[in-house]
């Protein structure tokens, strides 16, 4: 694969949900200093709490997340497959402040999060079933250059 062939969109923007998502860690971590709370304990003061589950949300979605950029940026755009991958990461910290500060402060993050997983699944499908039909089938529904 030649340098001009490597998907490095992909790889800076998963890198930098990585990032995030460690960063998010720390500040669980430093509320649990605030807070006076030891791990393994994961029950404290409300803000605690709230914190931790935005931090754990976060790590449980991550899966779903590189999955569905990187078949999308494979077999749908590149560019578009890392632009809402940005967009995903500035929901995730929309989604992260919001929800440490009170319940309701996550919905306008976890409604961004939503269109993105949507768009980047049914983008990696469409792309996947246009390349399998191509590929198996020989059937070229769109022709795209390369």
């Amino acid at each position: 694969m030649s340098s001009t062939d490597q998907p490095v969109l992909l790889a800076a923007v998963s890198v930098m949900s990585a990032f995030l998502l460690g960063f998010q860690a720390r500040r669980v971590g430093w509320s649990r200093m605030k807070h006076k709370i030891m791990p393994p304990a994961v029950n404290g003061p409300p803000e605690f709490e709230r914190t931790f589950r935005a931090h754990q949300n976060g790590v449980e979605f991550f899966p779903m997340f590189l999955v569905v950029l990187w078949a999308s940026g494979l077999f749908c755009n590149e560019a578009l497959a890392a632009l809402a991958g940005l967009v995903y990461i500035v929901g995730r910290e929309i989604y992260f402040t919001g929800y440490s500060n009170s319940s309701r402060g996550r919905l306008p993050g976890f409604y961004l999060i939503i269109v993105v997983l949507l768009t980047l699944t049914v983008t990696a499908a469409g792309g996947i079933i246009l390349s399998l039909l191509d590929k198996y089938l020989n059937i070229k529904l769109f022709s795209r250059s390369k």
